[in-house]
């Protein structure tokens, strides 16, 4: 990669893995949900109306938008706020490499190869060893809504690939209209019209901010600069920068919501990294089949190199 190219993609793993700290912010401000869906809302529709229309089928964008705008996000925001920090969350949401690897075996009978199942094993007992420090520190509950939320993750990823999409940036603005609706009714229901009314009135510049991140920089800014990275490189020198996003939101977390970093969270960190390196970058078994590179952030852009080749997907997050 050329080193513009490199700084770019560096600057892309910042903002996701700093989106995390964002994102604690602002659930100061709003319900999850209503949050969530804010997020989505400013994100996608100024956008549409200059991506043109779809490039897959609609019953692709609305499966995606649904797993991965209703059900990762709102699991993840819905765990934050219950208590799972911020750098943790960053580390934690990783391990979906290894539900996409999973689900892929399943849905599209991609075998795992002997390094990916290594690699597979690393990242779990580095959650093993994060579900500890947690489990000594702080609710339990929320860890695991964030990795059921990284379970989603997984699923999108895996309809990701099936979809195909030949244009990363076309196909995430218009997942990003799917979840509005249904993360709103969401809220509705269940953190009442009561605290969503006084969450928009008390809006005031800094919440304004923490909705401009997540939508404008975290998601248009950072799946388009991705996309235009996987149009110009292959996913397998894409992919592996995905790998800083934890690096950025631990420590990001740690100097600005002054989160504590204790030994055995470096120890998980070190694990599930180089697990996910493992299981991401290398090939599934069956011959001939790609296998799906996973990045980490804050929502995943399809990693298509081109038009012409079946696109495997490379994570983002948040």
């Amino acid at each position: 990669m050329r080193p513009e190219h490199m700084a770019l993609a560096v600057l892309v793993t910042a903002v996701w893995g700093v989106n995390f700290v964002v994102i604690e912010l602002g659930l100061g401000h709003f319900p999850p949900l209503l949050f969530s869906a804010l997020r989505f809302l400013v994100a996608a529709l100024p956008a549409v109306f200059f991506v043109g229309r779809p490039k897959v089928a609609w019953k692709w964008v609305i499966g995606v938008g649904l797993a991965l705008g209703v059900a990762k996000f709102g699991l993840l925001f819905i765990g934050m706020d219950r208590g799972m920090p911020a750098g943790l969350s960053s580390l934690v949401v990783q391990i979906q490499a290894v539900f996409t690897a999973l689900f892929a075996a399943l849905a599209l009978s991609e075998r795992p190869g002997g390094v990916r199942v290594l690699g597979m094993a690393v990242a779990l007992s580095g959650i093993a060893l994060a579900a500890v420090d947690e489990g000594t520190s702080g609710p339990v509950l929320a860890f695991l809504l964030v990795i059921a939320a990284a379970a989603c993750w997984g699923v999108s990823n895996v309809l990701t690939r099936k979809a195909s999409p030949p244009d990363a940036l076309n196909f995430m603005i218009w997942v990003s209209t799917v979840p509005v609706l249904p993360l709103l009714a969401l809220s509705l229901l269940f953190e009442g019209p009561r605290a969503d009314a006084d969450a928009l009135r008390s809006l005031d510049w800094s919440g304004a901010g923490t909705i401009l991140y997540v939508a404008w920089g975290a998601t248009v800014f950072g799946f388009g600069a991705w996309g235009y990275l996987l149009r110009h490189y292959p996913a397998s020198a894409v992919a592996p920068y995905s790998l800083l996003v934890p690096v950025f939101g631990m420590s990001s977390a740690a100097l600005l919501l002054d989160e504590s970093v204790s030994p055995l969270r470096w120890g998980a960190a070190v694990l599930l990294v180089g697990g996910v390196a493992l299981t991401s970058l290398s090939r599934a078994a069956a011959p001939g089949t790609p296998a799906p590179a996973s990045a980490a952030p804050a929502g995943p852009p399809p990693s298509d190199t081109s038009a012409s080749r079946t696109p495997s997907t490379a994570t983002s997050p948040r």
